[in-house]
């Protein structure tokens, strides 16, 4: 589904490299867990996946679709990537279903309803469409922020800390609800995560960044 060959990515006036060599490939549905320390290029990883980052040097692939290569960049919104930001990133003057609308570039009026109504109706919030952002729960803001980036069909998610905002009562079944509708669409997923119960609970698979270079890890 995806494939990073040899990634390499620096910042500007960076003394080093982020990150170094980074090969990884997914199949279709699967969910991979991006583990390691703070600053060790984890978060970088999905930036440059997304696109919202240019690669130094390595190739990229989604399918058979070349995202990045020599002399070739393809635009994060031309990507066909979803990607859910650790503050949500809701917009706060729009309404629920007006969020979910806002990534539906291209479609007509009639087709943007019925998706947003899809996708509501995925993560159990069809009664809430009408509310703004500020009304809802962090459980169900976070719900909101997976429907926007899930309703123009992207091929893959990427999730930057997706629990770090919830409170501690409401992190587990946050997250059970969370990763049941990611199964449910299966969607392949890349998860950035600090929590390691998160990749122990979730992920098929762990791969841990410690500056800049990435290797297997063991859930244990």
């Amino acid at each position: 589904m995806i494939k990073l060959n040899n990634i390499s990515f620096q910042y500007d006036n960076a003394s080093s490299e982020t990150l170094k060599n980074i090969n990884l490939e997914l199949t279709k549905g699967e969910v991979l867990a991006v583990v390691g320390p703070s600053g060790g290029g984890k978060s970088t990883l999905l930036r440059v996946i997304a696109g919202l980052e240019k690669a130094k040097a390595g190739e990229m692939f989604l399918g058979d679709k070349c995202l990045f290569g020599k002399r070739r960049f393809v635009n994060p919104e031309k990507r066909g990537i979803g990607m859910l930001f650790q503050d949500y990133a809701l917009f706060p003057h729009m309404t629920v279903a007006k969020n979910i609308e806002y990534g539906l570039i291209g479609m007509k009026v009639i087709e943007r309803k019925k998706r947003v109504e899809e996708v509501l109706g995925l993560v159990n919030l069809v009664e809430y469409e009408k509310r703004y952002p500020h009304e809802l729960s962090g459980g169900q803001q976070q719900r909101v922020a997976l429907a926007r980036a899930i309703a123009p069909r992207p091929k893959i998610l990427l999730l930057d800390e997706p629990f770090s905002n919830l409170d501690t009562h409401l992190l587990q079944s946050v997250r059970e609800e969370l990763f049941a509708i990611i199964r449910q669409i299966g969607i392949t997923t890349i998860m950035v995560t600090h929590n390691p119960e998160d990749a122990k609970t979730q992920a098929d698979r762990v791969i841990q960044i410690v500056e800049g270079v990435a290797s297997e890890k063991i859930i244990e």
